[in-house]
This record gives C-alpha cells, sequence and structure tokens, in this order.
C-alpha cells in the first residue's frame, strides 16, 4: 500500500508524526512524504529539517509559500501548490492520501484526489470553532471532498453526519497529538537548560504561542503585546513562539523584534520536538490562541489562557479560559489560572480530547479498510444518520 501524507506546517507534522511512525514502520506500507510551505522557510524555522531528522522519506519539496502579509499571498500559496505537484500526485498514484486540519492546502489535496481518482483521509474532521474565520468552512468543505474523516470527539463525528456524510466514512479516534505526550518522557533539566537557558526562569514559566486571525489581523500585535505585558508585570518569564504564516504575522514579528532584547523572554522559531515536549511538561502555564491549548494541555494539567476569538467556541476542558485581547481582561486572567486554588482543581483533571493511544486506533482502521470501495460518494444529505 502507498501512502501520501501532506504537510506544510510544523503544527501539523507534530500533530500526526505519531500515525507517520506507525505506518513507516509497517513493512506492507510504503510511505511517503510531500512537504510544502512553511516547512521550508528559513522564516518560519526551516522544520523540513525536523522531518528528515525523523528519518521519514520526502518524495517532494514542494516551494509555495508567498511569505507575505496578505490575503492575496495565501490563496496565491494554495494555488502554486496545486501547480507544483498535481503531476507528480498522479504519477505516483498513491493508494491513500492523508492529510490534517483546516488550512488551505489540505482542500487542495481534497481537490486533487477526488479529481485523480485516488483516495484520501482528513484528519481532525468535524471540529468547529464559530469564530467566523475562513479556516471551519476550508475543514469541512474538505470533509466533503474527502473519502474518510478521523474526528476527535463524537460531537465532531456527529457533524460530519449533520454535513451528511454517511457514518461508514467517519472513525472517532481522539487527538493524535495527545500520544506524545502521554508517552513522552521529559528531558533531563539538565539538557533542557544547555539548549534554552532554562535556568535563568527557575522559577516556573510561561509558554506564548498566538497567531493572528483575518477577523484580528489590526489588533493582533496588540493583543500579543498585551500578553507579553501581563506576563512580565505579573512576574512570570516566558518562552514565546513566532506566530504562523497567516496574514497579520508580519506585525507580531515586529513586537518580537521590539522585546528581543528583553530578559523576561526568550523567542523561537522552531524547536527540536523533544526540546518543546519538556519544555512544555515544565511549563506552569500556556498562554495565547493556539489549538494546543484547547486539545493537549489538559494531559499534563497544565492551566491555559486563550486570549482573542481564535479557538472560541471549541469544547474544551476546565482548565482553559477564554478572554478578550485588552490587557485588564489578560492580567486578571493570569492571576486567576495561577492562583492556588486553580490548580488545585487540575490535579485531577482528564483529558476529554483522548488517552494517548489515537495513532495505534487510526493505524489500525487504515490497515483494515479498502479506501478504494469508499471512492465514490453517492451519499445524499438528506438521508443521512445519527451517529
Amino acid at each position: 500500500m502507498k501512502i501520501l501524507a501532506c504537510t506544510s506546517i510544523r503544527s501539523d507534522y507534530d500533530l500526526m508524526s505519531p500515525l507517520y511512525e506507525l505506518l513507516d514502520k509497517d513493512d506492507d506500507i510504503e510511505l511517503k512524504l510531500l512537504v510544502s510551505g512553511a516547512h521550508l522557510s528559513r522564516n518560519y524555522g526551516y522544520s523540513v529539517e525536523q522531518i528528515e531528522k525523523d528519518g521519514f522519506n520526502v518524495l517532494l519539496r514542494v516551494e509555495t509559500l508567498i511569505s507575505s502579509d496578505s490575503a492575496v499571498s495565501r490563496v496565491k500559496t494554495a494555488g502554486n501548490l496545486l501547480l507544483s505537484s498535481v503531476d507528480l500526485i498522479n504519477n505516483y498514484q498513491p493508494d491513500l492520501i492523508i492529510y490534517a486540519g483546516d488550512r488551505e492546502d489540505v482542500l487542495i489535496y481534497s481537490i486533487m484526489g477526488g479529481y485523480l481518482n485516488i483516495p484520501t483521509a482528513h484528519f481532525f474532521a468535524g471540529d468547529h470553532a464559530p469564530d467566523g474565520y475562513i479556516d471551519n468552512p476550508v475543514r469541512h468543505a474538505t470533509s466533503k471532498l474527502s473519502t474518510a474523516h478521523f474526528a476527535s470527539l463524537p460531537i465532531h463525528g456527529q457533524r460530519l453526519i449533520d454535513l451528511g456524510e454517511n457514518p461508514k466514512r467517519i472513525h472517532v479516534i481522539g487527538n493524535i497529538a495527545l500520544d506524545r505526550f502521554v508517552s513522552f518522557t521529559p528531558l533531563p533539566i539538565q539538557e533542557l537548560e544547555k539548549s534554552l537557558d532554562l535556568s535563568i526562569f527557575d522559577k516556573g514559566f510561561a509558554i506564548v504561542i498566538f497567531h493572528p486571525i483575518t477577523e484580528e489581523k489590526d489588533v493582533a500585535s496588540t493583543y500579543f503585546e498585551n500578553i507579553l505585558l501581563a506576563l512580565s508585570n505579573n512576574g512570570i518569564p516566558a518562552y514565546v513562539g513566532y506566530p504562523n504564516v497567516d496574514p497579520g504575522n508580519h506585525s507580531i514579528i515586529e513586537v518580537i523584534q521590539k522585546y528581543e532584547s528583553d530578559d523576561n523572554f526568550v523567542f523561537y522559531k522552531n524547536l527540536d520536538r523533544q526540546v518543546f515536549l519538556s519544555l512544555y511538561k515544565n511549563a506552569s502555564l500556556l498562554i495565547g490562541n493556539s489549538s494546543s491549548g484547547v486539545c493537549e494541555a489538559a494531559s499534563v494539567q497544565i492551566p491555559v489562557v486563550n486570549v482573542g476569538k481564535r479557538q472560541v467556541g471549541r469544547f474544551a476542558d476546565e482548565n482553559v479560559m477564554f478572554v478578550d485581547g485588552e490587557y485588564e481582561k489578560i492580567d486578571n486572567a493570569i492571576k486567576t489560572v495561577t492562583n492556588d486554588s486553580f490548580s488545585d482543581k487540575l490535579k485531577t483533571l482528564k483529558n476529554s480530547y483522548g488517552d494517548g493511544d489515537s495513532a495505534q486506533k487510526a493505524y489500525n482502521i487504515i490497515k483494515k479498510i479498502n479506501f478504494s470501495e469508499l471512492l465514490a460518494k453517492p451519499d445524499d444529505p438528506l438521508k443521512s444518520k445519527i451517529l
């Protein structure tokens, strides 16, 4: 069986890599990766190096990213992906194309799979955040074009049925990202100190992951700076990740450049996975608007402050506090989640998104299913059933 896994940014690769490892170890499966987008950009960490370090077979590197701070550049990037990869995918003729999430590239892969008569599998299907951002309709449109769906929660599976998808196409497996969190043993603190100057943050620290969305493009940098100011005023140092490539990222990078000499912060573009997960497991707070806060942080029982509209409306466990981007609200939220009473209630917290065996579940399903039998989609949305 030939499987082509597609990835364009470090976040979707890290989410899916536990499954890639299982597929790659199977002698009956030929797994190859199509790597594009921010993976190949030095400005965003050149995370293709992590893929190479992990030993996966890269079928194709596709230089697609137009590194401009505009909506047009994102559309053109998607067009570059389509034009630059369709002939190779057609020539390679995989038995299955897999992709994850809600970025524009997954829509392109689902379109190519449909027209090239190649089965496709969409991971993290059926999720939804009612923020009006383009990612939601892209995710749902991708599901309508995909052959099979792997969802994190039963409610996500039900949403796919409400979209008219046949239940036989839907597999609720939990969140694959949790596999790493549950099984990973952090690096010794001495190694982290060498890699990250962790000794300067020996009294606890936060991790900041904040990305712009279109609706907040004009205020994203203000929200981001408010996060840094609130952390500093509360005496909480932080490791701060660079933003993704969405419109509005340049203004956030300008704030990073403004605070580069501030001893309270360490800024990074990309971290080795072992280093990042070790950092995550030692953090006392996650703040920003990353899906990691919603889906993964509960597994390590740390509090999360989600700032702005991104992720609002998604299912989250009680470790997550949602706030607007004003300084006072961020400051109050930090004070609340770092209080001992808030921390105490997280000691018995269980992550609703899974228990760390999602990759194995997905692997077993992929091995069992004849995807070619599901390729035709005659399903009538008026006849969808309850899951």
